[in-house]
């Protein structure tokens, strides 16, 4: 299967001084404000680079980690995923992926055993370049 899919980002000024828009073909960001004050400090009114990393790992990560259950035959209530973005001096530093699922009939080692898997293969697991943490937690 192959697909693209497309974003726009606008910005006008400088750095700290300036703003900027993200929009999806989707339109679920419909020229949502990012600048400076968003990313590097309170973080309201508008997105991050960070935070949309975080979201769009979560949840590839929630969706690859399905497909690897439905293929040993186990289907999960939920799959609850939290991305934590560690940036730090110009660079993400490390991403900790939270994951809380309740899947009827599994054990905790086999469940441990394919949400490392589904990290693995996770496409934007492989498209990072920085460490990327796995905490698991399952709940039956």
């Amino acid at each position: 299967m192959k697909f693209t899919r497309h974003a726009n980002a606008q910005w006008k000024g400088s750095g700290k001084e300036g703003k900027g828009i993200l929009t999806t073909a989707s339109k679920v960001l419909n020229n949502t404000a990012y600048s400076f004050h968003t990313r590097f400090e309170d973080g309201k009114k508008g997105t991050n680079p960070e935070e949309l990393v975080g979201a769009a790992h979560a949840g590839c990560f929630a969706m690859q980690l399905s497909f690897l259950l439905g293929e040993e035959n186990f289907t999960p209530k939920s799959l609850d995923v939290s991305a934590t973005v560690t940036f730090q001096d110009g660079s993400i530093t490390n991403i900790t992926l939270n994951l809380e699922g309740n899947i009827p009939e599994i054990d905790a080692e086999k469940f441990q055993q394919i949400a490392h898997k589904a990290k693995e293969i996770c496409p934007i697991s492989k498209l990072l370049n920085t460490e990327i943490e796995l905490k698991v937690t399952l709940t039956n």
